[in-house]
């Protein structure tokens, strides 16, 4: 096997489920508190960030980074580390070394080998199959 080749192909496979349009980056050796909020696109997190980050896209929390907040996004990947309550409307992923201590909600939680997640899930029941209704019969009209 080729050195890195496993690493690139699960950049590949991140790159193929996540949003194309980044929003923005922010790499390591910064520290911020604050509250973000943005609408749809990518934003990687590779640093230490306190505080809420709201979007209608996907939150990417790189290898370096270090989080300490309410997360509401649609698509959450995780290499870092993430210590608070995360939302995601689709899809919450660890990655292989990613770390979340705090409880999710999402319709899917996916966890890779080597991952770790220490908290409660909540995911939504998804509703049954709705059936459609018997016409009425022409008969038990005429009673």
């Amino acid at each position: 096997m080729p050195f890195g080749s496993d690493k690139n192909r699960r950049i590949r496979d991140l790159e193929e489920t996540l949003d194309k349009d980044p929003i923005g980056w922010l790499g390591p050796g910064i520290d911020i508190e604050a509250q973000m909020k943005f609408g749809a696109g990518m934003v990687r997190l590779n640093t230490h960030y306190k505080g809420d980050i709201k979007c209608e896209g996907t939150v990417v929390v790189d290898d370096q980074g270090e989080i300490e907040a309410e997360i509401h996004a649609r698509i959450i990947s995780v290499a870092g580390k993430i210590k608070g309550t995360v939302h995601a409307s689709e899809r919450i992923e660890i990655k292989d070394r990613g770390l979340v201590l705090g409880d999710i909600y999402t319709p899917s939680l996916v966890i890779e080998p080597g991952g770790f997640f220490d908290g409660q899930c909540h995911m939504p029941v998804p509703e049954p199959p709705k059936q459609a209704k018997p016409a009425p019969d022409a008969q038990s009209k005429s009673l």
